[in-house]
């Protein structure tokens, strides 16, 4: 014999599966009328409910988590982008949380662009030498130095370096109110720019600092007599040594450069990658509005009917004297079906609308339509 509904319901604490709710007050409170209220809706007192108060506690508490899962769903894909590094765990619970606009991930791609362009970034750039023999030009770095002083991992030579004399003990400010012509001159080909007479004049720093630059490219491209060749961290050194020096490096390591998971917060233990480690968590039954929670009390009703057509469903018939009655069980898994699929598809294009898209798109009309009629507002007519 199943268990009829009584017509009220007891306490819902240790009654639903999960326990997802006991604390919350309000979700205590509730579960009782959720009871009865869908037992009325499914026939009581007029037809017997062959359901138990836990299960429709059961059904309620799906219902609160479903929404909790349909809501979250939407923040984590309008969200990822800008949570994406941030520390994960329940301390770091972002539900019921504005998540605003950042440029963590424009700042992450601006230093990766910043390691190959060997302005920054979040790669650190050693140094290494090795020692020049005279007579010596080939020299293999990877095994002179990466083999010593980096476990044989793998480099990446980026700039070799010979001994040259800083560019700012020859810069020389080219409006000096002294012959600049001939100082620049003298100063291009290293032979220096100091003299008694030069009267430097207040300037940007920025000048200062293109001017340093283009003596070092100068040096580089116009007075250098050394060169090398680079091929696989095998470096070819031109002209051949005549005597014994230092030779300095800088280099990465390549593991290091091409991991796909170094970023300026490291490897990424603990902090969100994606969807399945946002700190999203079921939210508080008592911190969603009226309207959420009438969505619940649709959504609970509907998994009471399929619940209810799951028992009905025992038995096709019931068999009563000189005939027997067909139970519809079957009905109400199909309208029980119908009825979720429709509010999960309007909750959706609710959340959809909301988007920071379709906001932003709204907001652009707006303006748009608003310019239109300002541009149809007469000018004030000046009278003199």
């Amino acid at each position: 014999m199943e268990s009829i509904w009584p017509g009220s319901g007891s306490s819902p604490i240790n009654n639903t599966p999960f326990g997802l709710y006991d604390d919350d007050s309000q979700f205590q409170d509730d579960s009782p009328k959720f009871a009865s209220w869908c037992a009325k809706r499914l026939g009581y007192p007029i037809m017997s409910i062959e359901m138990q108060d836990s299960q429709f506690y059961a059904c309620f508490e799906e219902a609160i988590s479903e929404y909790s899962s349909q809501v979250n769903s939407f923040n984590i894909r309008e969200n990822l982008i800008h949570l994406q590094g941030q520390p994960t765990g329940s301390s770091n619970n972002v539900t019921h949380k504005r998540v605003t606009s950042n440029f963590g991930r424009s700042i992450q791609l601006s230093e990766q662009y910043g390691t190959e362009a060997g302005v920054g970034g979040s790669v650190t750039l050693k140094s290494g030498s090795i020692s020049v023999s005279s007579g010596s030009q080939v020299y293999d770095l990877q095994q002179l130095w990466g083999s010593v002083s980096e476990s044989s991992k793998r480099m990446e030579v980026r700039k070799v370096f010979y001994d040259a004399s800083p560019a700012i003990v020859r810069y020389f400010d080219p409006y000096a109110g002294t012959g600049a012509g001939s100082y620049n001159a003298l100063d291009g080909f290293g032979w220096g720019s100091m003299t008694p007479a030069v009267q430097f004049m207040m300037m940007p720093m920025y000048a200062d600092l293109l001017r340093i630059q283009a003596i070092e490219f100068n040096d580089q491209i116009r007075k250098s007599a050394h060169t090398f060749e680079l091929v696989d961290n095998k470096i070819r050194i031109f002209p051949k040594p005549t005597q014994s020096y230092k030779l300095h490096f800088n280099y990465y390591l390549k593991e290091d450069k091409d991991s796909p998971f170094q970023d300026s917060n490291g490897m990424g233990i603990g902090t969100v990658s994606d969807s399945s480690n946002v700190p999203y968590q079921n939210m508080e039954y008592s911190n969603i509005n009226d309207v959420g929670k009438q969505w619940i009390r649709k959504y609970g009703l509907a998994l009471s009917k399929e619940l209810l057509g799951i028992i009905r469903s025992k038995y096709g018939s019931v068999p009563i004297p000189n005939a027997e009655v067909n139970l519809d069980g079957d009905t109400l898994r199909s309208e029980a079906s119908a009825e979720k699929e429709g509010l999960i598809s309007q909750l959706r294009e609710d959340l959809e609308a909301a988007s920071r898209r379709n906001s932003m798109e709204a907001d652009s009309e707006e303006a748009t339509r608003l310019q239109e009629k300002l541009q149809k507002v007469p000018l004030p007519i000046f009278v003199g």
